[in-house]
Formats: C-alpha cells, sequence, structure tokens
C-alpha cells in the first residue's frame, strides 16, 4: 500500500511539474507574435487629442505617437484598429488587437479583466457647462441634483467620476465625446464630464456658449496605462521597460505637452 501511495504522489508531483512547461513551449508570447508577424496591433478610440483623424483621413494624436514609436523601437510595424470604447476590453481579450492605446485609466475594475503596464501618464475628469442653462456655477456640488443633466462618453472612467462625486444628478451616456459635447452645445444637457484637455480645448471654441465651472481645473487624478491580455508577463515587462526609457529621454513628456497644452496642431484636422 505505501509503495501505491508512492508511486501516485510522483505521479502527481511529475504531472505537475511537466504540464506547465508543456503549455509554456507550445504557447508563443504575445511579444514573441508580435515579432514573427511584424506587426504591432493597437486597439484604440479616437477623442481629442488623444487618437483622432487629420485632413488626409490619417490617424493623428498622443497616443498615435506613443504606438508609433513603440512599434518603431519594436522594429515591427504599426496597425491600427479603431474600436467603440464600450467594447474595446473585450476586443482585447478575443485577440482582435495586441495592445490598448487609447487613453485608458488605470482602475481595479479593469485590472480584473486585463493587465496594465505602469502609468506613462496621467490625466483627470474635468466639466465644461452650458452658459445659458448652468450659469455662473463653481463647484460639483452645484451639478449634483437630479434636473442637471450631465453628459459623457460610455465606458470610460467619466461615467465613474460622475457617480461618484455627482450622484444625484442625471447622467446620458453617448458612444463618443462629439456626441455628448453636442448634446450641451444644442442644449439637452448642462455640462459634459470628460478628460482634461477636451472641456478645457471645447471652452475655447465655443467660448460664446460654454464655460468651465472649475476654472480649467480636474476634479480627479487618473494614472494611464497600456492594457493587454492576462498571462503576457514578457510584453508586460517590455512595456514598463520601454516607458521607463521614453521617461527618462523626456519623450513622453515633449508629446503631451505638445498635444495638451498648445494647439499647434488644430490645423491639421481643420
Amino acid at each position: 500500500m505505501s509503495r501505491l501511495i508512492t508511486t501516485l504522489l510522483l505521479s502527481m508531483i511529475l504531472s505537475l511539474c511537466t504540464v506547465p512547461a508543456m503549455a509554456k513551449t507550445s504557447e508563443k508570447s504575445t511579444l514573441d507574435q508580435i515579432l514573427e508577424r511584424g506587426v504591432l496591433r493597437v486597439g484604440f478610440d479616437t477623442f481629442v487629442p488623444w487618437a483622432m483623424k487629420n485632413k488626409d483621413g490619417e490617424y493623428i494624436g498622443f497616443e498615435i505617437d506613443v504606438a508609433r514609436r513603440l512599434a518603431q523601437d519594436m522594429e515591427v510595424d504599426v496597425e491600427f484598429v479603431p474600436t467603440k470604447w464600450s467594447g474595446i476590453i473585450p476586443a482585447l481579450l478575443t485577440s482582435k488587437f495586441d495592445i490598448i492605446i487609447g487613453g485608458m485609466g488605470i482602475l481595479p475594475s479593469r485590472s480584473l479583466k486585463v493587465n496594465f503596464s505602469s502609468p506613462y501618464e496621467y490625466t483627470g475628469m474635468s466639466i465644461v457647462a452650458s452658459q445659458t442653462l448652468a450659469p455662473g456655477l463653481s463647484s460639483l456640488n452645484d451639478f449634483n441634483k437630479p434636473e442637471f443633466t450631465l453628459a459623457m462618453k460610455t465606458g470610460a472612467t467619466s461615467v465613474t467620476a460622475a457617480k461618484k462625486y455627482m450622484p444625484q444628478a442625471t447622467l446620458r451616456m453617448f458612444d463618443d465625446e462629439a456626441q455628448a459635447l453636442q448634446e450641451v452645445l444644442n442644449g439637452r444637457a448642462q455640462a459634459m464630464i470628460a478628460s482634461a484637455p477636451f472641456p478645457e480645448q471645447q471652452s475655447l471654441r465655443h467660448n460664446d456658449k460654454l464655460y468651465l465651472p472649475l476654472a480649467g481645473e480636474t476634479f480627479t487624478k487618473e494614472p494611464i496605462g497600456f492594457a493587454l491580455r492576462k498571462g503576457d508577463w514578457e510584453f508586460l515587462v517590455f512595456l514598463n521597460s520601454w516607458i521607463l526609457v521614453a521617461e527618462s529621454e523626456g519623450w513622453l513628456q515633449e508629446r503631451f505637452d505638445y498635444w495638451f497644452k498648445t494647439m499647434d496642431w488644430e490645423n491639421q484636422i481643420k
């Protein structure tokens, strides 16, 4: 009996040791697949100035610059896969692309589904309001009323922020930020919540209709990271190393300042 038990235990130990090793050798990492394919497939959604189309129909923006530089440093081509924000994580999980580079905030709820790299930038939520429907307001509490309608992008962290800081307000969600903004401009919502600098830029473009209740200040601080499928540890280590180098060179800050602190790029889209 003791010899039988010993044999069974040895068999179990051998199976535990060999199965993971076999799985590891039979499945290539995402990083290896990208290098063999010669193409980095990037999932993103369009919102200014993170990612948008210029007058020639080509994608430009902060995240586009980041994706192109990442692919260049990997010595591969880049393929952009525009995807609606509400379905972008499911699309990543079904391998429609290799990585999300799209201004995605790092949240515990999202980390249950995907792995995040170290932050490569920080953003925050801002609010832009209608001068006609919500004049002279200066605090979040002013908007925290059921009769106030706040427009925002479906699935974005602006929804989480609105529920936390203005739980009594009426929330309306749209597929993209342009539609949410139009609700305010057309008088169907008192304000819009979005990641900076979108609200700030809209208040400049429509200074006869919109204003910034918080004087251009964000009311949250949100780390932004690359999102990738769970288990892609080699890819995750590479991405964190890349971020460290791009930050130390000052390249990430340089591109962020260009897209978020100037409007020098606006003539490319108008």
